[in-house]
């Protein structure tokens, strides 16, 4: 499945129309910028995700159905990061927990062409929160 939101699609549009990738990273920080920030008494151990070169936070909120929904607030000592939880939460936040175990992940995210223009770090950082909230769909309770 890579039916994509009506947020991510206009963050697809956005990439589409940006010329350069200067201009993308400028978007995505702005991304980050305009998210709310996460209280600090949800940063902790149990929402930290392992995996990424910058301390990376998501923290879960099923809304209870049927059918369930995962929603999440996420944060990162980092700006750039800060943007691609927010990428994330466009592509994944809301969706139902079956929607969420189809999605195919790295199809939305190839059309944005960020595997192409993240350094290995923070690519292997954005894989481990796709992980993180796969994991959290998959998961019997959250």
């Amino acid at each position: 499945m890579t039916d994509a939101t009506p947020d991510f699609e206009e963050i697809a549009e956005t990439f589409a129309f940006l010329d350069d990738w200067e201009d993308r990273y400028g978007y995505v920080i702005e991304l980050g910028k305009a998210m709310e920030p996460m209280p600090d008494s949800l940063k902790g151990p149990e929402t930290r995700v392992e995996g990424c070169a910058s301390q990376v936070w998501i923290a879960p909120r099923i809304e209870e159905g049927p059918p369930r929904r995962l929603h999440f607030q996420g944060d990162s000592d980092a700006m750039i990061v800060r943007g691609l939880i927010a990428i994330l939460r466009a592509l994944y936040s809301g969706r139902t927990l079956d929607e969420i175990r189809a999605l195919d992940a790295q199809a939305a995210l190839d059309r944005l062409g960020l595997a192409e223009h993240l350094s290995a770090q923070r690519s292997n950082g954005l894989r481990a929160m796709v992980g993180r909230i796969r994991a959290l769909a998959g998961a019997e309770t959250v």
